[in-house]
């Protein structure tokens, strides 16, 4: 038994490399390939750093977005039990299901100057075609899942009775929320809005055809490699990821360092 029980992890682990190795390998590729002139002249080029710039603002504003409607969202499927709870599960989790080239389309047949939304919002001083808004509607559009579904399982998470002790002792339901429900669910959140911000940063069908320009920075990588070839576009591919991994990393730390404080004050 011991022997098949070994047997099993060095089957497990095996895979586990298989995956790592697939996962990285790549990356690694990419990474190795640029020269540091082809870095710095990367970075010198003024339309590259604009993208950049477009990719973080618009990740950012979208993200922020996600959670100011997401979570109340979220807390709602958590905490509450009616009729087509199902069918709302089901649409938030549409954008994973349907490819983006797809949200693409659906989003220009809404908010283009001719769509349904379009002209409405054009009288309020809105325009998504061509604009930055565009961008960040695009990018929402992709992301807002992940911060539902992840804050809904922290929520989930949190015992519903200190929602009620909270309330037996006064506290209503705003204070309950943003003192105990909120900080409980907090590592949750944060997941959820680090995903959310992940897949919108890296968006490119979405906001190729609902917006284009201003360019974000998958789609400037991406004229780099039709018009300049393939070094030129690795050079900023290598950038970006970078920024983006780095700003991937500090999410994450600031969640886990929220997660110790809970722990350190119980």
């Amino acid at each position: 038994m011991r022997t098949q029980r070994g047997l099993m992890f060095w089957v497990f682990w095996l895979a586990a490399c298989l995956v790592l190795a697939f996962i990285t390998l790549p990356l690694l590729a990419l990474v190795l390939h640029p020269s540091l002139g082809q870095l710095r002249e990367a970075a010198m080029h003024v339309g590259v750093r604009d993208a950049f710039l477009v990719s973080l603002e618009g990740a950012a504003l979208s993200t922020a977005l996600s959670m100011l409607f997401g979570v109340p969202l979220a807390y709602l499927l958590a905490r509450q039990q009616f009729r087509g709870k199902t069918a709302i599960e089901t649409i938030v989790d549409l954008p994973l299901t349907v490819p983006h080239t797809i949200a693409g389309i659906a989003l220009l047949l809404v908010f283009s100057r001719h769509g349904w939304l379009g002209p409405a919002a054009a009288h309020l001083g809105l325009s998504f075609w061509g604009t930055f808004a565009g961008v960040v509607l695009a990018m929402a559009y992709v992301g807002l899942p992940y911060a539902v579904n992840a804050a809904r399982v922290g929520f989930e998470a949190v015992d519903p009775r200190l929602e009620k002790a909270a309330r037996s002792l006064g506290a209503g339901p705003w204070a309950t929320f943003t003192g105990v429900s909120l900080p409980l669910a907090w590592r949750g959140v944060m997941t959820g809005l680090t995903l959310c911000f992940a897949r919108a940063i890296g968006e490119f069908a979405a906001v190729v055809l609902l917006a284009y320009y201003p360019m974000s920075a998958p789609v400037k990588i991406y004229e780099l490699f039709l018009q300049a070839g393939l070094n030129q576009s690795v050079a900023a591919s290598v950038l970006f990821l970078t920024i983006v991994l780095g700003l991937f990393c500090a999410l994450r730390l600031l969640a886990y360092g929220r997660r110790v404080e809970r722990v350190a004050q119980a």
